[in-house]
This record gives structure tokens, sequence and C-alpha cells, in this order.
């Protein structure tokens, strides 16, 4: 299969737009594609066979010129192509950029989105829970941009369940909660992630040997 060209881009979107009443020329200034409509601001049509961070840039410096900044890439192929795809509408809704695709086969454009200013959602629950993790985490116990197993307020949890039990023995959930501040320390020790926790009866629960041996190795 022959390599897309960015060419084979211009002529279904010139089509498009000239559909709509725009005037269309390409390779205006520092700009591929411009297209003009009586007392309107121009538009502005970036061309490229793919999403890149060079198409982005370009996007963004024509915004300089205009607000009706758009994107034109080829349609995308199979799901993991619309998965990418879809990505890249999200991140240029996020620079008030237009997302436009061509179908090669056909020339057929469709517009995702157009360049209007974007003002994110604000998920309170989320904020709610990263200030709680930000609170509950005891010092600074990872390095940022750690790849892999990371220090959680989970697990220093689990750590200060498996502490009491190695100084108290076996002791219901009850006690190690009001022992260690660890308010859910029994369904803890039940779901037993790290297989740190052995149930001696309903409620009770004692130090394993994955256990003893992860205390033997943090101390």
């Amino acid at each position: 299969m022959s390599k897309i060209a960015e060419t084979e881009l211009y002529a279904p979107i010139k089509a498009w737009l000239e559909a709509r009443g725009f005037e269309v020329k390409a390779e205006v200034g520092a700009a591929d594609v411009v297209a003009m409509r009586a007392g309107e601001e121009p538009v502005i049509i970036e061309l490229k066979t793919g999403f890149s961070l060079a198409l982005l840039q370009q996007a963004v410096a024509r915004q300089a010129v205009t607000d009706a900044v758009y994107v034109a890439v080829p349609r995308w192929k199979g799901r993991a192509g619309w998965k990418a795809f879809s990505g890249n509408i999200g991140l240029c809704k996020r620079l008030g950029v237009g997302v436009l695709s061509v179908r090669l086969k056909d020339g057929a454009v469709e517009a995702h989105c157009d360049p209007v200013p974007f003002q994110p959602r604000k998920s309170k629950a989320r904020k709610a829970k990263l200030l709680k993790a930000f609170s509950r985490l005891e010092g600074d116990p990872n390095v940022g941009g750690t790849r892999g197993a990371t220090v959680t307020v989970y697990r220093q949890d689990a750590e200060k369940c498996a502490i009491y039990l190695n100084e108290n023995g076996a002791s219901r959930g009850r006690d190690v909660a009001g022992g260690t501040g660890v308010e859910n320390a029994t369904t803890l020790m039940r779901d037993n992630h790290y297989g740190w926790f052995e149930k001696v009866e309903k409620g009770v629960y004692m130090l394993s040997e994955s256990g003893v041996a992860a205390l033997a190795d943090a101390g």
C-alpha cells in the first residue's frame, strides 16, 4: 500500500468547505488551507497524514490569526485506531481546535468537533478522593515518576495492622482498628490483598508467615 500524502486530503476538504459557502485557497502564508466566507473570520485547516505533536503545535500557532482553526487527518481504521483518534479529539477540544477526518476512498469529510473555548468539568468526587489520599499518606514515601510498585495509603494501613498483630498476637478487627486508627481494619485483613493475614475465627486475625517476612524485610 502506497503512503498517504497530505495533498490527498486537500480536494475533499476544499469540496466540503465550498459546499458550505466558503472560498478556499491552499498554501496561503504558513497555513495549509484558508477558507473565507463573507462577514466571517477566516478558517484555517492544517493537513496531516496523522496526529502528531507538530500538527497540534501548528494549529495552536494559527490561533494567533483566527479562533477558527481545524486539523484534518485521514479517517481512522479499526477499533484501536478509533480509540487513539477519539483521545486526540479530546485533546484538540481542550486546545480549542476543531477536528476533521477524511475518508480517502470516497472523499467523505466528517467534523468531529468545532474550535470553541473549552472549560473542563471538575469532579468533586475525584478531587475529594485525591485530597483524602494526600492527607492520609504518611510522609513522602515515593519518588515522582516511579513506574511499578508505589507505597499507597492502603499499604500503609496494612502495615499498621500487621505491626499491631505482630505486637499483640491474634486480635479482633475492632481492636486492631482502635489500636491503629485504620477504620476498615477488619475488611482490610479479610480481603488480605498482600497475603499478610490469617483468619483465626470470625472477626479475629493473626499475622501469616508472609506477614512476618514482610515486616522483617521492612525492618
